[in-house]
């Protein structure tokens, strides 16, 4: 009796270790390494491979011999990317990590308008054309110096880029002017605002800039003073 449960102690033994064992190596196996990450923004957006996971912090898993993208964004803020490999011969992943959010620099010299990108009527009742179209010309160099296109006779004005750019951005403004009446007489402004989300953008490359509902603060007042002036 005494030798069976000698035995069946034995067994049992055997059975844990074997147990534990397997645990361990499948957990090799798997290989993973978990990060807890957190962010300078409480409300910071946090993707992982493109996928939202949180907001100001999350636990980010990275798989035995791979790697994962983190982003972290917020309106105001610079997006901040970080990839975080577990594969050999490579630093392993840390246990935590903290991002130090930046502010946008792009944001904070832009406002948020509703006169970008759109035609606004300037009507004239107490000038003459000419004086105008003078008028006109004077306020636009003001903003940006190179006119690329202008008829006098048509009434049709069109600036060159003006191109800013910023650490994560790169934005281009111009002003078209267009006579929409002659009697009465109405011109018409467009502050023209675009950005490409990408910084040393040439100014040329059409394809990488979409309309931007912003302005940068230096062009923020072209067409209140149109307005104002133009009468």
């Amino acid at each position: 009796m005494k030798r069976k449960s000698t035995i069946l102690a034995i067994f049992l033994l055997m059975s844990v270790v074997t147990f534990a064992s397997t645990a361990i190596e499948e957990d090799l196996v798997a290989g993973k390494k978990k990060i807890e990450l957190g962010t300078s923004e409480n409300d910071a957006e946090i993707y992982i491979n493109g996928k939202l996971v949180g907001k100001g912090q999350a636990v980010i898993t990275v798989p035995n011999d791979d790697c994962v993208t983190v982003i972290a964004k917020k309106i105001g803020f610079l997006t901040e990317r970080i990839e975080f490999c577990n594969k050999r011969d490579m630093t392993k992943p840390p246990k935590t990590h903290y991002i130090e959010m930046k502010r946008d620099d792009a944001y904070d010299a832009s406002i948020q308008t509703d006169i970008a990108n759109v035609d606004i009527e300037i009507k004239v009742e107490d000038m003459t054309k000419d004086e105008a179209w003078k008028l006109i010309n004077q306020i636009v160099l003001t903003y940006i110096d190179v006119i690329e296109m202008t008829d006098k006779e048509t009434g049709y004005l069109r600036t060159a880029w003006s191109l800013k750019t910023f650490l994560q951005n790169s934005v281009r403004t111009r002003i078209i002017v267009k006579e929409a009446s002659d009697d009465p007489l109405v011109f018409k402004v467009k502050l023209i605002s675009e950005a490409s989300g990408l910084p040393m953008v040439s100014v040329k490359s059409d394809e990488l800039f979409k309309e931007w509902d912003r302005v940068l603060r230096s062009y923020s007042n072209v067409i209140g003073e149109f307005q104002a002036r133009v009468k």
